[in-house]
């Protein structure tokens, strides 16, 4: 008799997501020859560090690609909602610097993979974006509008999108937060738990009961500094955007509450102003409406508090890894802490204030 208790909300979400098991990494012949027969690509295969896929850059001497192959516990609908949307973009809004997906001779956007487990692995090619990441860069205000502008572009092309796993389970979909409170125990330091019940606290009193009214679509979903490629010479600043691999359908305001969360703190003294001007720019394009824009700054301190707590889960299920993810995770607390010394009206009153429409 199988006495072990059922799995929480929180335990299925991260399970869906692909976090709580870890996998062999792919053999880099077997990519050879999968690449060679189904694109005719043969070349240099360099493995690139990824959260939870197999990616690879592939030299092939006139150029470059990306080889992507998904997660064992990866549904093949969920890649093929990733794909839908980047396809979708490329036909719809062909002007958006969004990262193309290459075909195989035989017209396929991906190729199964058949493991000797029975499990199935999506292998997908996609052109190599080159440039540096926003990451990388010191980018002023203007800078981090033009950003804001490119996904608001990329929201309004997607409006119309839907896909039949575009309503797929994600840990990092903000609309789930309130749900994921029992992170909280995995987190060792006693000041950090307090900033994310106050983090909680504060989303469960201001968006949780607003959270069935929220205008929705589907969104990109992980519009991060490492996902957006920026040329600094350039009038368009943005010149790729890269990885749909958490779009989902959830609020379009979570959509610039996940840029935001990456950008808090980074001028300590002004914890919010980056974040500020980004949402500048995504207004510019996209309006937030006026009874949705006070929830932005929760949406964002929750998105950073779920790294930071997601982080803390994972360190405790690999200590090999414990301490290079607890360091990763300092910056978010700290973070977070400073966002929270500002009062959250003045940060939406800011948000106001700034011009809506092309300057």
């Amino acid at each position: 008799m199988n006495t072990s208790p059922a799995p929480t909300y929180a335990q299925r979400l991260l399970e869906q997501s692909g976090l709580t098991s870890s996998h062999q990494p792919i053999d880099v012949m077997l990519v050879s020859i999968f690449l060679e027969k189904h694109y005719r690509l043969s070349g240099r295969l360099e493995r690139l560090a990824t959260e939870k896929d197999d990616t690879f850059r592939l030299g092939t001497g006139s150029s470059y690609h990306l080889v992507k192959i998904s997660p064992p516990e990866e549904a093949e609908a969920v890649v093929a909602l990733q794909t839908a949307a980047m396809r979708y973009l490329e036909n719809t809004a062909p002007h958006l610097p969004v990262q193309r997906v290459k075909l195989t001779a035989g017209g396929d956007d991906h190729v199964a993979i058949r493991l000797n487990d029975g499990r199935t692995r999506v292998l997908r090619v996609f052109d190599f974006v080159e440039g540096q990441v926003l990451a990388d860069v010191n980018p002023d205000a203007e800078r981090l509008a033009r950003a804001g502008e490119m996904l608001g572009l990329i929201d309004v092309a997607l409006k119309e999108f839907t896909h039949p796993a575009d309503r797929r389970g994600l840990a990092w979909d903000i609309r789930h937060f309130h749900q994921l409170t029992e992170l909280v125990e995995h987190t060792p330091h006693p000041e950090h738990r307090r900033s994310a019940r106050t983090v909680f606290r504060l989303f469960g009193e201001n968006v949780v009961p607003k959270l069935g009214d929220l205008e929705t679509q589907v969104i990109h979903g992980d519009f991060s500094p490492y996902n957006i490629v920026v040329d600094p010479t350039s009038d368009h600043f943005v010149t790729g955007v890269i990885d749909f691999g958490d779009t989902v359908r959830s609020a379009v305001i979570f959509d610039p509450a996940v840029p935001m969360a990456n950008l808090l703190g980074r001028t300590p003294d002004h914890p919010w102003q980056d974040a500020c001007a980004f949402v500048a720019g995504y207004q510019r394009e996209r309006p937030i409406r006026a009874s949705e824009l006070p929830l932005l700054p929760v949406a964002a301190l929750a998105r950073l508090t779920l790294r930071a707590l997601i982080t803390n889960w994972r360190a405790e299920r690999a200590p090999e890894r414990r301490e290079y993810l607890l360091d990763h995770a300092k910056d978010d607390w700290i973070n977070i802490e400073r966002s929270l010394t500002v009062r959250l009206d003045d940060v939406v009153a800011h948000l106001r204030e700034a011009p809506h429409g092309h300057s």
